[in-house]
């Protein structure tokens, strides 16, 4: 075991700087507003038209928000419900999780892991999902080596969030009336 930096085997001191360098790229701050400037698109998202949804899939929303987003028309309509609200990043957040689950290459992956953390888990973020220290913590240290499961906490605490909360308001707004009419 490591007692003291001079005692550190190279391997173990290599270790510890390749850890502080990714921290450190990780929690830099972004150099110039520009890099805070996130692109919103200013027209509503619009339910695919091409298939709209059966009133027994729209029922089935009620109980299940997976069905709702994995339904395309389903997805927008929440997402433009969220939006009429000022509260879509947690489904951003969700969406850019998984997302963030296909990347391959290791470079691409620890990139898109510093703009989800700085766009939604860092104190004072854009769009700062609600999550407790702890997930907050503890995606950060998974962050340090990031894997297709770095979020998995933070995303699965998120999830709870929305189908205990936007959910049941969705299924009680004009948004979801006027799809079982």
């Amino acid at each position: 075991m490591c007692k003291g930096l001079a005692a550190l085997p190279h391997s173990c001191l290599e270790r510890a700087k390749e850890i502080k360098i990714k921290l450190g790229i990780l929690l830099q701050k972004p150099d110039s507003a520009v890099d805070l400037v996130i692109p919103y698109n200013e027209k509503p998202e619009k339910p695919a038209k091409a298939h709209k949804p059966s009133l027994e899939e729209v029922l089935q929303w009620r109980q299940s928000l997976d069905k709702l987003l994995q339904n395309s028309y389903g997805f927008a309509s929440f997402k433009n419900f969220l939006k009429s609200e000022f509260s879509e990043e947690n489904l951003e957040f969700w969406v850019a999780c998984e997302n963030y689950k296909k990347i391959k290459s290791p470079i691409k992956m620890a990139e898109k892991a510093k703009q989800i953390y700085e766009e939604f888990i860092q104190t004072e973020a854009p769009k700062e999902v609600n999550i407790d220290h702890f997930t907050k913590d503890i995606t950060m240290k998974n962050l340090v080596e990031p894997s297709p499961r770095s979020f998995d906490l933070a995303q699965k605490r998120i999830y709870a969030l929305m189908e205990k909360d936007s959910l049941p308001r969705f299924v009680r707004s004009e948004f979801y009336k006027e799809l079982i009419k």
